[in-house]
């Protein structure tokens, strides 16, 4: 966004021989103008099909006219105030010829410019394309990688750094699945976060996750560095969003291990689902009967698909171009928790945070506004170069 003019408007604003070097400055790109001048058309368009007597008949359709409608309205609204602002411009720039009238017409031109830079932004900010995922829950799945139980115990505080944000935030922690180390930590867990706008605000946690510390089990007292990767994936609606044939499922019971009281090693309560075609493999036995365990592996198959279908579709668009903070590379690593400096980096926006022991109780909010942040600049320079 350009900055306002410092200092006395009456000394930096144009006369009349200036007029085409503050329409310059002053002009939004026309790429955007042609989009909202397409937006615009389009709200008189979905508004006259609305006024049609023959609307109602199919009510699919109408609810997604009106879905359309209310949409668009705020936008377009925006953008008539936006027209209205640089008419102003245009009215009071005819003034600076009247010498009686100079002094007003710069008052009117500096507040009209100052209200088209608030309303560009504003303007920029909604014509960014919208995450269709961010208001699902997640489910938030740790690896441990290099490192062996130093690796494990890390992916056990990384969960707790993510179920306190979420209680933070008064999401639902739900365990689906977790295959605990003999030192502590897990090998590999998988927790469902449920609450509004969660797929939102961790979608960026998606990567590798490195920590550098001396180990519990170290006499020397020498630092190790060890890996976790942890994976961010919206809640498939199995029923709406994944079809899943139950010709492609083998589905194996057998006897669940571990705690969970006596009763748990009775029967095969433990659910393990392989999906043919795709390779993936799903164990649950958290839950207290086969029939709950079935139904939350199927959760989390339906969820896996449907990151791999999205990120498939991902990896299309980003041969054309490739986004900083939004691609989800597993490998790639994002960040490094260093305890003997007390520091936190994430390497895709060169933040460094000197207060780990916070981040690592869940005070996520300062990180994660961030890269939301980083993220809407990289659309909004994209939205300019379209």
């Amino acid at each position: 966004m350009r900055h306002p003019v410092r200092g006395n408007p009456s000394h930096a604003l144009p006369g009349t021989s200036h007029h085409s070097e503050f329409k310059k400055r002053n002009a939004m790109k026309p790429s955007m103008l042609s989009k909202l001048d397409q937006l615009a058309e389009r709200l008189d368009e979905v508004g006259h099909l609305l006024m049609q007597e023959e609307a109602t008949k199919d009510m699919d359709n109408y609810r997604k006219l009106n879905r359309e409608h209310a949409e668009l309205e705020p936008l377009v609204a925006l953008y008539q105030n936006y027209q209205q602002a640089q008419a102003d411009t245009a009215e009071a720039q005819e003034m600076l010829n009247d010498p009686d009238m100079k002094d007003f017409a710069q008052d009117e031109i500096a507040a009209a410019r100052e209200k088209m830079q608030t309303l560009e932004s504003d303007l920029q900010k909604m014509l960014l394309p919208k995450d269709p995922n961010d208001e699902r829950n997640i489910l938030l799945e740790i690896r441990a990688g290099t490192g062996g139980d130093e690796a494990a115990l890390f992916a056990g505080d990384l969960l707790r750094m993510y179920t306190r944000f979420a209680e933070r935030n008064r999401w639902q922690v739900e365990m689906m699945s977790e295959s605990a180390s003999e030192l502590g930590g897990y090998k590999e867990v998988i927790v469902r976060l449920a609450g509004p706008g969660a797929y939102s605000r961790l979608k960026f946690e998606s990567g590798g996750h490195r920590v550098q510390r001396v180990p519990a089990t170290e006499t020397q007292g020498r630092i190790h560095t060890s890996a976790c990767t942890v994976a961010v994936m919206p809640e498939a609606d199995e029923l709406a969003d994944v079809v899943i044939n139950n010709a492609d499922l083998r589905i194996d019971t057998f006897r669940a291990s571990g705690a969970g009281g006596q009763h748990i090693n009775k029967t095969d309560s433990a659910v393990r689902l392989t999906h043919l075609p795709t390779g993936i493999v799903v164990e649950c036995q958290d839950g207290r009967s086969q029939h709950q365990n079935k139904a939350q592996a199927m959760r989390v198959l339906a969820t896996r698909i449907m990151d791999i279908q999205q990120r498939e579709k991902q990896a299309k668009e980003a041969a054309t171009r490739k986004s900083l903070i939004g691609s989800g590379d597993r490998s790639e690593r994002i960040r490094t928790y260093n305890y003997p400096q007390g520091r936190m980096t994430d390497h895709r926006i060169n933040l460094t945070l000197y207060k780990l022991d916070f981040i690592m109780d869940g005070d996520l909010d300062e990180l994660t506004t961030a890269l939301v942040a980083e993220h809407q600049a990289e659309l909004l320079a994209e939205l300019g170069d379209d």
